[in-house]
């Protein structure tokens, strides 16, 4: 029997980049833009974890120390892994760019380049389909807006703070179905951090009240054993 698909994690991306300071400055970029990233520094270590991990999308530098990234690309799409990927390079031919898409890769974008201009480049892949994700999602009447980093139902809006936004973005994506506690705290944390015991259920408490105050209908519900879901409210009570 095939291994099940990995759990989507819609607002999440995954960096592949060995240049610690540029890794940094490109998480707390897109962070900003309301887009969570995961870094990985090198081709083996990007290959086993997208493979594990339903990234929405994936930034990858081309000149890492294992290897090129287009061959990472190349072994994603061998593989079947249709995940947008944009590639980072300091070349900025016209032959390298031909290269990149060529080898599969959705976008190209050369060193050196404006935050702003990855975090617009990467949106649009990440609306894109083969799963067509969205930024900006609606739940029966509920509007998570990723980029500014709130929800609102009706004339009331909340602010969330960046782990709030990322669970809220799996649940409204999941559409009412169950989202397991792994896949939750990967889309909050990352999938390479240690998370406390409690931390999703401090984050989900705090979630709970921020959609009461908001009078938005929908709570989170515990479902024994399997994990958690956004349906009515008294439904999660």
């Amino acid at each position: 029997m095939p291994p099940p698909p990995p759990a989507a994690l819609p607002n999440r991306i995954a960096l592949v980049e060995d240049h610690p300071r540029l890794a940094s400055l490109v998480e707390r970029g897109l962070g900003a833009a309301g887009i969570a990233v995961d870094i990985y520094p090198g081709v083996e270590t990007a290959w086993h974890a997208i493979a594990r991990h339903g990234y929405a999308a994936a930034v990858i530098d081309r000149g890492l120390p294992d290897g090129d990234g287009l061959d990472l690309v190349r072994r994603m799409r061998a593989a079947g892994n249709r995940i947008p990927c944009l590639m980072l390079t300091a070349r900025d031919g016209l032959h390298d760019r031909v290269d990149g898409l060529d080898a599969g890769a959705d976008d190209y974008l050369p060193k050196p380049f404006a935050i702003e201009e990855l975090a617009a480049r990467v949106r649009a892949l990440m609306r894109r389909p083969s799963e067509l994700r969205t930024l900006d999602v609606v739940h029966q009447g509920l509007h998570v807006k990723a980029a500014e980093g709130c929800m609102r139902c009706g004339d009331e809006q909340i602010s969330l703070a960046p782990a709030e936004l990322q669970i809220i973005l799996s649940l409204v994506h999941a559409g009412g179905q169950v989202v397991r506690r792994s896949t939750l705290e990967a889309a909050a944390w990352g999938v390479g951090e240690a998370v406390t015991p409690n931390a999703l259920d401090v984050a989900l408490h705090r979630l709970r009240r921020k959609l009461a105050a908001i009078e938005s209908g929908l709570g989170v519900v515990n479902v024994r054993n399997l994990g958690f879901a956004l349906r009515a409210a008294d439904a999660a009570a």
